[in-house]
């Protein structure tokens, strides 16, 4: 791979550049040359990653119980595999390099190049919790996973490449597996553009190549969907309850949900950290213990709703369209017991095991907004839609991500009532700023320690 851009990582500052020279380079059309080529076996790889956690899921909770005479799957029935998701990524963490991948209970984080040598145990910890039952995202280990092997192979091709190059090419790969997922690439790039803090007049020199492969990506996704009959497990929405004009009502609900959603995401999220210090502390034990607690809570949602424990487990991402679908039969106090589970469940998911927080967070918000639009006032797919937005800002701090996400997922009902999906984002957006800690503030009512000498 010949050079690239200057050899500084994405985002400094160190010097300014100069985008038009950077594109007439040589090296920056052997970088969208190479980030095309790898946007092929990248999604693929992808589909494949998505395609397993699919069929594992199914063999666990549908083929398994079946084969051992059950009739149906019994409620209780999570119990034992997240117990034993607990130990496998318990000691995932703590024997392979890379952790397992980020810590979702720290929010999405895409920063710095990837690296090769944690694509094994990102993948290992992923495939399990998401197979097993934790109520996690697979989209944060796919950005490791595409970032990582695209990495590798481009340090394989050109050892001492500049690691911009490599960054950018990293970045790449990151696109292309996430091409599909989120309903399309363009909301995929907004989500790594934001997660990323890429900004100025660099951005779009160095997002290009990724939109490339994640265009790729995508047909990579649509083919493989249709050549193999397994679809291409991207989040999609049947058609949404006709969805009217906002009303001055409506305006208001949206200022509710997004006060709810502030809070609610800081309840869960500092919940998630404050678990997450002391699994760091007895990895193995407590993280089968939050497997158990998980399993423990979806039993109490059947148990209460008579509904399937599925509702809790999982990231939600293929639960959401038919929680949108079958919307009428949910009652607001099976809405708010799932609201509250998945809440529970998503938080020490977040805590313990290793996977994305962007699915839970989008599946709770619209369980809530389904909850709020039995009171007057506010309409399903309003309702369902402000929700969606709230909480993902809430839990990821992406507004123009959460904005498309909500609105865009809903089609032509979703751009009707995309100025209330604003207007939820924005106040939650300010409202979750608000309460966060700022960086190294104590916990609510900790005693001042004694004053530092002075120098």
């Amino acid at each position: 791979m010949p050079a690239g851009p200057p050899a500084e990582p994405i985002g400094a500052a160190a010097a300014p550049q100069n985008p038009l020279a950077i594109v007439r380079s040589r090296g920056y059309v052997s970088v969208l040359v190479l980030s095309a080529l790898l946007g092929v076996p990248i999604s693929a790889g992808a589909f494949g990653f998505l395609a397993l956690v699919s069929e594992l899921q199914s063999l666990v909770y549908t083929d398994l119980p079946k084969g051992l005479g059950f009739h149906g799957t019994p409620d209780w029935w999570a119990i034992p595999p997240l117990a034993v998701a607990g130990v496998l990524v318990a000691l995932t963490i703590r024997y392979l390099p890379g952790e397992g991948g980020h810590r979702p209970a720290e929010g999405l984080k895409t920063g710095g190049t990837p690296s090769f040598a944690t694509v094994p145990g990102v993948a290992i910890a992923a495939i399990t919790s998401l197979s097993l039952g934790v109520v996690l995202g697979p989209e944060a280990p796919l950005i490791a996973l595409g970032g990582g092997l695209a990495v590798g192979v481009a340090r394989l091709l050109k050892r001492g490449a500049p690691p911009s190059s490599v960054a950018v090419i990293g970045a790449a790969g990151s696109f292309a597996a996430i091409s599909e997922l989120l309903g399309s690439p363009l909301v995929g790039a907004f989500l790594l553009m934001e997660a990323s803090g890429v900004g100025g007049p660099m951005m779009g020199v160095l997002l290009v190549p990724g939109l490339l492969s994640s265009g790729i990506g995508s047909l990579i996704f649509t083919g493989l969907g249709s050549w193999t009959g397994l679809g291409t497990y991207s989040l999609a929405l049947n058609q949404a309850p006709p969805a009217g004009r906002p009303t001055l009502g409506e305006f208001g609900w949206a200022l509710v949900v997004g006060v709810l959603a502030a809070l609610l995401g800081e309840a869960i999220r500092r919940s998630a950290l404050a678990m997450q210090d002391l699994v760091d502390r007895h990895r193995l034990p407590l993280t089968v213990l939050a497997g158990l607690v998980v399993g423990v809570t979806a039993l109490v949602y059947a148990e209460l709703t008579d509904r399937p424990v599925t509702g809790v487990l999982f990231s939600g991402q293929d639960a959401l369209g038919p929680l949108l679908d079958g919307s009428a039969g949910y009652t607001a106090a099976t809405l708010v017991a799932l609201l509250v589970c998945k809440s529970l469940a998503y938080s020490v998911s977040m805590s313990a095991f290793r996977g994305g927080p962007v699915f839970p967070a989008v599946f709770t918000g619209a369980a809530g907004g389904l909850a709020l639009s039995h009171l007057p006032g506010l309409g399903t797919t309003a309702g369902f839609a402000m929700g969606m937005g709230a909480m993902a800002v809430a839990m990821l701090k992406l507004p123009l991500t959460s904005v498309m996400l909500a609105s865009l997922l809903l089609g032509a009902d979703g751009l009707t009532v995309m100025p209330l999906v604003i207007v939820a984002v924005v106040v939650a957006y300010v409202g979750t700023l608000r309460l966060a800690r700022l960086p190294g503030a104590p916990p609510p009512g900790a005693r001042p320690g004694p004053a530092a000498p002075p120098a």
